[in-house]
């Protein structure tokens, strides 16, 4: 498949800044390495995330999607809310809407699993999501073919 025909959009939770920023960094590598096209749009939190997403795939036309973002676990049942709901509402959007996803939002006890999931050099986990979309824009393809 040609990749450079794809158009993607980021999404990401711009709450933990420093985290988004190397997230981003990680997705925007593999993408601009398969010659995709991108967007990328900003939203508070994780829980926006979806919304987003429902919004984008809704109006505009793009073949993949890419979630990125962090949620870290406080003191308070909050972690779980958000981590729980944002997933949830990512996965119906993406199985009823049959959307290429791939998604990076990062579910951790603390700042250093997070920089470590993060961080280009260390697991990447933008690069993962990004790849992950390509991956399944490019299934999607195939299997309506």
């Amino acid at each position: 498949m040609n990749r450079k025909s794809l158009r993607v959009l980021l999404i990401e939770a711009r709450f933990y800044n420093d985290i988004a920023d190397e997230l981003c960094k990680g997705a925007i590598r593999v993408i601009q390495r398969s010659s995709a096209c991108f967007d990328r749009i900003a939203v508070p939190g994780a829980l926006e995330i979806p919304i987003a997403l429902a919004m984008a795939s809704e109006n505009a036309n793009y073949d993949a999607y890419v979630m990125l973002g962090c949620v870290i676990r406080g003191e308070t049942s909050h972690y779980d809310i958000v981590a729980c709901e944002s997933a949830r509402a990512v996965m119906n959007l993406a199985v009823s809407r049959k959307l290429a996803l791939g998604n990076g939002i990062l579910t951790v006890e603390n700042a250093n699993q997070a920089y470590m999931r993060a961080r280009v050099n260390g697991k990447n986990k933008g690069g993962f999501a990004a790849q992950t979309a390509l991956d399944m824009a490019e299934l999607y393809r195939q299997l309506r073919n």
